[in-house]
């Protein structure tokens, strides 16, 4: 029995969505999006025209045609419409579920954080942050983790501004050395400088530029929290991270 063929316009809709995709990450000639979808030249040079006459592509020089306008508007338009709170939603469930744990998902404002979600442990523990709430980012799993990315410089001057908030008092250059190891590995920790008895591992999240738009962090006591542990849920943390960065967009090969 032979296959049931796909209506002409919905054939039509999906060239043009695969012509799309082939000039997404460089221009192509029309013979080179001819090959790439496995169309004819002919329906290839047909396609490429409807869709340039109405800017999703643009005539890059003689040969080459790339994204147009059109499309850049759209993902804008879709960049703001995206929610990070709901999009995160299910996958920090399931971090919450796997670790019995307190979750946070957060942003960072004027160098703190602010809380967007929490999701309450199951364990008999309580956890002063609140939705809504803000925090010291220096101090802070979910703080540090947001300014994995900021310069030195500012860094310092957060450091100097914000370290008298810190409960367990750290000489600048063993934060910065922390810092940095966070920088190379990806993820950050609190080691209680936010609460003498908690600790956590938190991760950034990144939309589709790969800026860090959010973080996000497993805390709990110390009695549950030991280095061992903390170690062993960074590739968790950061695994759900990049997971929450994919529906945002991220396309990146970097840790998140």
């Amino acid at each position: 029995m032979s296959k049931p063929t796909k209506p002409a316009n919905s054939q039509t809709l999906l060239r043009g969505l695969s012509v799309l995709e082939c000039v997404a990450h460089m221009p192509r000639s029309i013979p080179e999006i001819a090959e790439a979808t496995g169309v004819t030249y002919q329906t290839a040079h047909r396609v490429v025209s409807a869709l340039t006459e109405v800017r999703y592509l643009r005539q890059v020089d003689n040969r080459t045609y790339g994204l147009g306008p059109k499309i850049v508007e759209l993902g804008f338009a879709g960049y703001h419409q995206a929610d990070v709170t709901k999009i995160a939603k299910p996958s920090l469930t399931k971090l919450a579920q796997a670790t019995s744990d307190t979750v946070h998902l957060a942003r960072l404002e004027d160098g703190e954080v602010i809380y967007l979600d929490k999701l309450q442990s199951r364990r008999p523990i309580e956890i002063t942050s609140r939705i809504g709430g803000r925090k010291p980012a220096v101090s802070t799993g979910v703080g540090k983790a947001l300014l994995l990315d900021t310069p030195e410089e500012d860094l310092r001057r957060l450091f100097k501004r914000d370290r008298h908030l810190m409960k367990v008092k750290t000489p600048a250059t063993e934060w910065f050395a922390r810092m940095r190891s966070y920088q190379d590995g990806g993820y950050a920790y609190d080691l209680g400088e936010d609460e003498h008895q908690i600790r956590c591992v938190a991760a950034p999240l990144r939309d589709a530029t790969g800026r860090i738009v959010a973080a996000i962090s497993v805390s709990s006591t110390l009695e549950y929290m030991q280095q061992d542990r903390m170690e062993a849920l960074i590739p968790v943390v950061k695994a759900t991270a990049a997971e929450i960065s994919r529906e945002l967009g991220f396309l990146g090969d970097r840790d998140v």
